[in-house]
Parts: C-alpha cells; sequence; structure tokens
C-alpha cells in the first residue's frame, strides 16, 4: 500500500470502539451492503473495513460523489482567475448556443451550475447521450429552462458536465488531468480514472474511480479548511462556499436531503455536509465534531 493516514485507536482519538461496531451491526441489520468503511478523527483513522471482494486498494466507482471533485477544480480554476461563479455560461459555448438563446438561458451563470438551479424542470443527462454526434454542450444548452436561473433547485447531471467542459476549454486540459498537479498528487491520490463524453471530455458528474482511503484525504482536506501538510491546496473560502447552502432544497421530505444544497455538496443535520454518489458512496463532513 502506498502511504497512508495515520492509524490510531478510536479511544485514543475519543471515540467509543463499541459505538462503532454499533453501527455496523446496525449497518448489517438494514441490509446496507458496505463494500468499505473508513473513520477518522483529529486526522487519525480510527476504524476501517472492507467486504469481500473488495479490499483497501482497489478503486471504487464514485458515481455522483464524483462531483464533489469537479465542484473542486473550479474552485481551484476560480482561484487561478480563469473564471468567476458569476459568468455566463453562454460565455464558454459561443458555437454551440442556441441561435436564440431564451432569456433563463441567457441569465444562467456558473454558480447555478455549481448549485443545481439551472432552472431546468428536467434532469437534463437523458438528452447529452441521445445526442447523436456527442456533442454534449449543445444537447444541454438546447433543453428549455423553465425557470429563473437561481430560483429551482433540480438534481441535474448535465449542470455537472457542463463544468467539466468549461474547465477543458479554459485550461486545455481534461478534468482529470487539471486536478493531478493541483489536488491529487498533493494528496497522495495515484491512479485515478475518470470516464469521458464521446468527445474525449470527462463526465464530471459521474465517472471518476479511486480508492476509499482516497475518499477519506478528500473529505479530511475539506475538514482542514483546504489544507494539507501545511499547504493551502483549496482556498478556504471555496470550501466554506462550497459547503454552504446556496440553494434550498425543502421539497423532499427526508431530513438529510432537505437542508440545502451547496456547490455540489449536500447539506446534513447537525451542521455536517457530504459528497453523495449513487448506491452509497458518501463522504460525509462533520465539522463540530472533527
Amino acid at each position: 500500500m502506498k502511504t497512508g493516514l495515520p492509524r490510531a485507536t478510536p479511544e485514543s482519538q475519543g471515540i467509543s470502539s463499541a459505538a462503532v461496531a454499533a453501527f455496523l451491526r446496525a449497518a448489517e441489520q438494514d441490509n446496507c451492503g458496505l463494500h468499505s468503511f473508513m473513520l477518522l478523527r483529529h486526522g487519525h483513522v480510527v476504524a476501517e473495513g472492507w467486504w469481500a471482494p473488495y479490499g483497501p486498494d482497489d478503486p471504487h466507482m464514485l458515481f455522483s460523489l464524483s462531483k464533489s471533485f469537479t465542484s473542486t477544480a473550479v474552485g481551484l480554476a476560480v482561484a487561478e482567475g480563469r473564471l468567476s461563479v458569476d459568468d455566463p455560461v453562454l460565455k464558454f459555448f459561443p458555437a454551440e448556443a442556441p441561435r436564440r438563446p431564451s432569456a433563463n438561458l441567457a441569465a444562467m451563470r456558473v454558480r447555478h451550475l455549481l448549485s443545481m438551479s439551472t432552472g431546468h424542470d428536467h434532469d437534463t443527462t437523458e438528452y447529452l447521450y441521445r445526442r447523436k454526434d456527442g456533442d454534449w454542450p449543445r444537447a444541454f444548452l438546447a433543453r428549455p429552462v423553465a425557470h429563473e436561473p437561481g430560483t429551482f433547485f433540480l438534481y441535474n447531471t448535465g449542470a455537472t458536465y457542463m463544468l467539466s467542459a468549461i474547465i477543458q476549454r479554459l485550461t486545455g486540459q481534461a478534468l482529470l488531468e487539471y486536478l493531478r498537479p493541483r489536488l491529487l498528487e498533493p494528496l497522495g491520490i495515484t491512479g485515478a480514472t475518470w470516464e469521458t463524453c464521446p468527445r474525449g471530455v470527462n463526465t464530471g458528474g459521474f465517472g471518476l474511480s479511486i480508492t476509499t482511503e482516497d475518499i477519506a484525504r478528500f473529505g479530511q482536506l475539506y475538514l482542514q479548511q483546504g489544507v494539507w501538510q501545511g499547504q493551502q491546496l483549496v482556498p478556504a473560502a471555496w470550501v466554506a462556499e462550497a459547503s454552504a447552502k446556496q440553494v434550498a432544497n425543502d421539497a423532499n421530505t427526508d431530513p438529510d436531503w432537505r437542508q440545502g444544497y451547496g456547490y455540489q455538496f449536500w447539506r446534513c443535520r447537525h451542521g455536517a455536509y457530504r459528497g453523495d454518489g449513487a448506491f452509497g458512496q458518501f463522504c460525509v463532513i462533520l465539522p463540530e465534531q472533527d
């Protein structure tokens, strides 16, 4: 294994081993089907485990947990002065824009892609896949925008793809390659892969594969306000903005799905927030408990 995070007993970091065991028993009783689990406190791994056939060195599909990495790339590009969250989306896609964009499409900003408040009333993803020529940006921009951007929350994986496309247009690099020297390599994340659209743009909203400990490193970075081994990898202001409530999602009845949405992070109860992928790919960050 590559050099890992420091390990410690739960009790040495103020956690009861019995409480961890109780959590695992509850997960088993609820048939959660865990593939892996890792718990950190005060920067130390205090509990970890994998269920066969999964192991610590195996990359795992993150599904929509990928979105939080895409958001981080946007934050890094903002810090480099390459764009602003208030830039119009159409600014980056002049050739793909409709000849007569609607007022709502013209009003769509990067922050609306980040916060899933583009104004669409249906997820655009299926329409990207339907596009026979593989021009996903054109397919996204062709969809009707029913609501004024910023006023309506709709989980929209196509919006995250557009963030990835923007990064590639600004930098000349695919999202994954842009992140390698700025985020992944400093965190010690190696061997990451990311799916692409037919035209070679990383899918952004899904498709990233890394290991369980890599996910933990990413969560610990956010818990530490973007600082890693004394280096400010991600601006603290971006960490605060991305993890804050940017748009209300009150329509959901489940309390952990109606705490607000940030920049590709979900808010949770108890002051927590999370990266969240299909089938339970979670990176849950609890600042109050460290």
